[in-house]
């Protein structure tokens, strides 16, 4: 994946025009079929995978009749470009010259991205010879295929190129393959302005003119430090390259201004700009620096109901499952109430003070609107209703909103409005009426309510979504912001998430084991979150349950070691057993903005850095458990300098890279 391009195949590497097989650009499917035969037959393949996030890699052997014993000798190798590019080379190990007839069956349905992955595609069309290789026409739009060396032979009906290659002995031979996308005028296919696929992607225009072609582009560098790190579990060290890999694989730079950039949600549901998906990306890679967030901000700024009326400082978003208890939940809510959140942690690590300013209007006006529904003509609960102003109040909401007004608060500080203050009160507020009404008291403890309903029933569900009560951001001397629960509710809400009725042993279920409608493969009722895993294993640590912060972090890493280091958005929360691995959800998106931000940000916890630029101090408050063993991290950025701190075994933390100036605490 290099959005906005990006491949799929199985692991043989043959297209085959099946599933979502396929190249992809600008959300259309330029190739759905690339099968590949030698001497008349399929290579086999020993070994294909991925060795970046916008590159693969396939071994196969030829076998040619008549030969002798098991061993080939002549071997092939694929190499794939998400940008659609691919490179077919022959090697032969034969004492004699050998000649090779190569074939190659190409074809597409020039279908949306959406419409695939949904199981609706096109008709495959029929192609035309075409300079070096093969065109397939649609409405506006066109899909060419180019080849070097030309092929000697190029049949159009069954999209078929053929080659005699003739092989040295130890000679090799490469064939290349460079698919590309058209536009043209005319039809109502073709693109003016921004046409927004089923799932998000968009085809910058307007074009008008000759034919216009896209292939491979510039890909955005990486809005992040150059990270590293190096851990006794070295599997720790691969999940955190592979994660910032796919991260940049999903990095994609705003049609509107292209220094902008931000992180799409994830393939196939989410291939563009997903607002709560790109903010938690985006504050998770805060150690890595602020350029991401500075840009996904912007981004959202631009989206943001700005005009007067009842949603004026709201940022638009979809309705999600919220699993069988409750209605849909509004993903908009949740990213207003944190993009003051992430603007003010961002400014805490650095970001400088002219960036803070220019976006603290947007900021501002989420302030507003979160006041506002709180505190509706007639009155109210003094919650945030999510998703309708009626209700229901949910638990998780009510954390985002509490983040937002103390953390926002410390933002309008900044420009010396006296609105802070109230917005503090407001925060106290909540927190005593949390304590009061989400509070349910029994014989085990007692636990949070996962919401109130709209005329005040609270409902009891335990699920993962009560992890962000933990998630309380920071404030001025890198100290954490006070939470909506009292520490003896916080200290149960720990025991709670510890137990094996929500760890599964590969993190924690969306839903308790125990409650009624769980199922291991639901999106919000039992399926393991890596997200939400992250940030209750963040948010434990902090409030010092370091035993279940270690336990989730290690059943994680477990996790994405059956993965192969690239974890999907959620995986099923089956009981964990000896021997066992973890089962993938069919419908999760892999690579997923949140899960690969989830496995940097549960890492870089384990350091507990807590920086306050302004002030010009950073403490660092490892795990003293240090579950992981030792590890160092290079790479990091605090006040946009490099960073790197090292953590022993004893979980002493050792700052050994930092700005000039910056003062180092406890």
């Amino acid at each position: 994946m290099a959005l906005p391009a990006l491949a799929v195949s199985p692991a043989s590497g043959q297209l085959t025009g099946h599933g979502m097989d396929g190249f992809y650009r600008d959300g259309r499917r330029i190739l759905s079929r690339c099968e590949l035969q030698v001497a008349g037959d399929e290579p086999l393949i020993v070994q294909g995978r991925l060795t970046g996030a916008d590159r693969a890699r396939f071994i196969g052997t030829i076998r040619r009749a008549g030969e002798r014993g098991p061993d080939p000798e002549i071997r092939m190798e694929r190499l794939r470009s998400a940008d659609g590019t691919e490179q077919i080379t022959f090697r032969s190990s034969a004492a004699r010259p050998v000649r090779l007839p190569v074939e190659i069956r190409l074809g597409t349905d020039l279908a949306e991205l959406g419409s695939v992955a949904v199981g609706l595609p096109g008709p495959e069309l029929r192609a035309a010879v075409h300079g070096s290789g093969l065109r397939w026409s649609g409405t506006g739009v066109h899909a060419v295929v180019s080849v070097t060396p030309s092929p000697q032979d190029a049949v159009a009906s069954p999209g078929l190129l053929r080659w005699e290659i003739d092989l040295p002995p130890g000679g090799h031979r490469t064939i290349e393959l460079r698919a590309a996308l058209e536009y043209g005028t005319g039809g109502p296919g073709s693109p003016s302005g921004h046409h927004r696929y089923p799932v998000g992607i968009r085809i910058p225009g307007p074009r008008t003119g000759a034919l216009t072609p896209r292939t491979r582009s510039d890909r955005p560098p990486r809005p992040w430090t150059a990270a590293r790190l190096e851990c006794d579990d070295h599997r720790a060290d691969a999940l955190m390259a592979s994660s910032l890999d796919d991260l940049h694989g999903l990095v994609m730079r705003d049609p509107i201004a292209a220094a902008d950039m931000y992180v799409a949600g994830g393939f196939p549901w989410r291939c563009g700009l997903a607002p709560v998906e790109a903010l938690w990306a985006a504050r998770m890679l805060l150690p890595l620096g602020t350029r991401l967030a500075a840009g996904t901000l912007r981004a959202l700024a631009r989206s943001q109901q700005a005009a007067p009326g009842a949603d004026f400082g709201r940022i638009p978003g979809a309705l999600r499952d919220a699993g069988p208890h409750s209605p849909p939940s509004c993903t908009g809510i949740e990213a207003t109430l944190l993009f003051p959140a992430v603007l003010a942690e961002a400014r805490r690590w650095g970001l400088p003070e002219q960036e803070t300013e220019r976006l603290l209007p947007a900021a501002e006006r989420c302030l507003t609107w979160l006041r506002r529904v709180t505190d509706p003509p007639g009155g109210g609960r003094g919650y945030v209703p999510d998703p309708v102003p009626g209700g229901p109040y949910r638990c998780e909401t009510q954390a985002h909103a509490h983040r937002a007004a103390l953390l926002g608060a410390d933002l309008l500080d900044v420009c010396g409005s006296a609105d802070a203050s109230a917005l503090r009160d407001w925060a106290a507020g909540l927190r005593t009426r949390f304590r009061r009404d989400f509070w349910l008291e029994d014989r085990a403890g007692g636990r949070p309510a996962a919401l109130l309903t709209a005329d005040g029933r609270p409902v009891p569900h335990l699920g993962s979504a009560t992890a962000h009560l933990l998630d309380t951001g920071l404030l001025g001397g890198g100290t954490s912001a006070p939470g909506l629960l009292d520490p003896a509710q916080t200290d149960q809400l720990a025991g709670l998430l510890g137990s094996p009725a929500m760890d599964s042993g590969w993190g924690l279920r969306g839903l308790s084991a125990k409650e009624s409608g769980y199922n291991p493969f639901g999106h919000r009722s039992g399926a393991v979150r890596v997200h939400e895993t992250a940030i209750a294993a963040a948010g434990l640590a902090a409030a010092g349950h370091e035993q279940v912060a270690g336990a989730l972090t290690r059943g994680v890493l477990d996790a994405a070691d059956s993965f192969g280091h690239r974890l999907p958005e959620m995986y099923a929360g089956e009981q964990r057993t000896t021997g066992g691995a973890p089962v993938p959800h069919p419908s999760a998106c892999r690579p997923a903005a949140v899960a690969a931000g989830g496995a940097v940000h549960i890492l870089v916890a384990l350091a507990g850095l807590r920086p306050d630029v302004p002030a010009g101090t950073v403490s660092v408050r490892p795990l003293a458990t240090a579950p992981l063993g030792a590890m160092q991290l290079t790479g990091l950025s605090v006040a946009e300098q490099p960073f790197a701190v090292r953590i022993s075994r004893l979980g002493m933390g050792m700052v050994e890279t930092a700005a000039e100036g910056l003062q180092l605490g406890s």
